[in-house]
């Protein structure tokens, strides 16, 4: 597991804490800004879900046969074993091809929103169908989704346990709705929500003086709700511009979505919960270090060059937002028949 450094200052700061708001004032503050975890699996728009329908995405999830050459999975980009992204600047896809931006963590994705940086998919339904059709990821087509899928004896009997009330269950829009029901399956529990359900000792003192910086300081103004980010649209240099380092000039996010103006470097404000899990940071994957990253925020969404010890104490916060992750166990998958069709595209 990725750990973040301490700096000097860091640990003069854990040494001498400013004074902390008694705990229970603490919590009212924060519950006026963020959610815990719920305890069971939200409600999906249209999709119930249901054990068979969960087993059939975790199939689909990591299934490299959904993609034209046979290489590549969700879990390619979205690696369960590594928080939930590839931990690259930008994913590899089809024919080793190097995506445009930083694979978002799928862990608690079910929270945001809108899926994807510019928040063009509403639900992970939808999102599900994005990269298996991207020709620079996995370079599929819905029918041949569809044909490989019937072409396994086993797959159609999932299909029908998880859709039992369609007579032709085996569809691509099935196929993204089953992947949506299991994504919206990996929760992660941390030690922030435990403090935000009534555990005083769920953080340590630096993790609450971070909490307090974290609000007082403003972050929380795009990073709150259950996700602790997620769920709104703001220009990456609100105050301050990044360099052409962290902020290509040539990727002008939502501005693709909705062709408005004003949505020129406007992102979907980042999911926050496990982020000391992901590196590289931002859309454009150029941050390795979370400190860089956090003092990087300050200067361009905040107006403010945050000191080290600063920056230390609100990364000690962010590492009480990495939670426990559901067991995942690799699933056993159909084997392919003499009808499944074939590895196709230029793999290199």
């Amino acid at each position: 597991m990725k750990k973040s450094s301490l700096s000097v200052a860091g640990a003069i700061a854990l040494l001498a804490l400013p004074q902390l708001a008694a705990a229970s004032d603490l919590r009212e503050a924060a519950l006026e800004i963020f959610k815990p975890l719920p305890s069971t699996v939200p409600a999906l728009n249209n999709n119930t879900v249901t054990p068979e329908k969960v087993a059939l995405g975790k199939a689909l999830f990591f299934d490299p046969r959904m993609s034209a050459s046979g290489v590549f999975s969700c879990n390619s980009c979205h690696n369960l074993a590594t928080g939930g992204d590839d931990n690259m600047e930008t994913s590899i896809g089809h024919a080793w091809q190097k995506g445009p931006r930083n694979s978002p963590t799928v862990l608690n994705s079910v929270f945001n929103e809108a899926q994807f940086w510019d928040g063009r998919a509403a639900d992970l339904a939808e999102q599900a169908k994005g990269p298996v059709q991207a020709g620079v990821e996995m370079a599929n087509t819905p029918d041949n989704v569809v044909m490989t899928l019937n072409s396994m004896p086993q797959y159609v009997e999932w299909f029908k346990a998880a859709f039992p009330d369609e007579a032709d269950p085996v569809t691509f829009d099935n196929f993204a709705k089953a992947i949506e029901a299991y994504e919206a399956t990996l929760i992660t529990p941390s030690p922030f929500d435990a403090f935000l359900n009534g555990d005083d000792n769920a953080l340590s003192d630096m993790q609450k003086v971070g909490l307090e910086l974290f609000m007082d300081k403003g972050c929380s103004a795009c990073h709150n709700g259950v996700n602790i980010g997620g769920n709104g649209y703001f220009p990456f240099g609100l105050i301050e511009k990044p360099g052409a380092d962290v902020l290509p000039p040539d990727d002008k996010g939502r501005f693709a979505v909705t062709e408005t103006a004003d949505d020129s470097y406007v992102f979907r404000a980042s999911p926050l919960r496990n982020i000391d899990q992901t590196a590289p940071y931002f859309h454009s994957g150029k941050v390795w270090d979370l400190r860089v990253a956090v003092a990087i925020m300050g200067t361009s969404q905040l107006g403010e060059a945050l000191n080290d010890a600063e920056v230390d104490q609100i990364v000690a916060f962010l590492g009480s937002l990495t939670g426990a992750m559901p067991e995942v166990v690799y699933p056993l998958l159909p084997a392919e028949t003499l009808s499944t069709p074939r590895p196709t595209g230029e793999v290199k």
